[in-house]
């Protein structure tokens, strides 16, 4: 069995990491590159950056601030927000991200997920999904979770893996926030349906959500916020208790 990975998620909005409930409420969490480097030296296996108001305001990911986070941890590091070109990809690749995310330009156009896969090689690629359960169906939201599509969730999870993706990034928009626990039915669907990886994201609360998202939920990964920002669970604590239950995952 592969590793199950932990991934701290930096929400970053005006240069500060953020968190809120359901997409909303927003509260400062802390400065991104302190917090990236107490990540990385704690043991998360991965990290991942959002800049969550870039595609809301038109503009591109804040390169100088993915540098400065590059540079201070040596753990694989997803970028996300505002990527629309073979060029966005090339800029934050050389600032130091290892992976990219892309979700409202996916949606946009399809075909973006095509050409950066074969530009740049399909793990490179991460499509972000952010779901919300609308009148019994699954619907994908983008322009961080402000606007509906007309996208069944389960469908689109499907395209995104068969246009290339080399994982899918899956935040439950109920759930997110909410410390009450992952979205283990639709997490599982997917993970189960799909040839790529499927990390999970939304309403970590405590350490036994995890185990739940890694056993009922059949997640390669799970990613979380505010309760790593705030220390409400340290990283080393939640891989021994992983281990303890008989979840396999990395250790230093």
């Amino acid at each position: 069995m592969l590793a199950k990975r932990i991934i701290p998620c930096l929400d970053i909005k005006n240069g500060r990491t953020v968190k809120g409930v359901n997409f909303v409420e927003l509260v400062d969490a802390g400065d991104p590159v302190g917090l990236a480097k107490i990540y990385a030296d704690e043991g998360a296996d991965e990290l991942v950056f959002l800049d969550i108001s870039a595609t809301q305001e038109n503009r591109k990911t804040l390169i100088d601030l993915v540098d400065q986070v590059a540079k201070e941890i040596n753990i694989p590091f997803t970028v996300g927000g505002g990527i629309s070109s073979v060029e966005d990809v090339r800029a934050l690749l050389n600032a130091g991200a290892d992976k990219i995310s892309i979700n409202s330009s996916a949606v946009r156009n399809p075909q973006l997920i095509n050409d950066l896969a074969l530009e740049f090689g399909s793990q490179c690629v991460v499509v972000a999904i952010d779901t919300r359960h609308v009148d019994g169906v699954d619907i994908v939201h983008t322009h961080g979770g402000t606007k509906p599509t007309e996208l069944n969730t389960q469908a689109w999870a499907k395209e995104v893996a068969e246009r290339g993706a080399g994982e899918i990034l899956l935040t439950s928009m109920d759930h997110d926030g909410t410390k009450a626990g992952f979205a283990l039915d639709i997490t599982a669907e997917l993970s189960k349906a799909l040839p790529i990886p499927v990390i999970a994201s939304g309403g970590a609360g405590n350490m036994a959500h995890f185990v739940d998202v890694f056993t009922d939920g059949y997640a390669d990964a799970a990613l979380a916020a505010s309760i790593f920002h705030f220390k409400e669970i340290p990283i080393p604590t939640l891989k021994s208790y992983l281990k303890d239950e008989n979840v396999v995952v990395r250790t230093k």
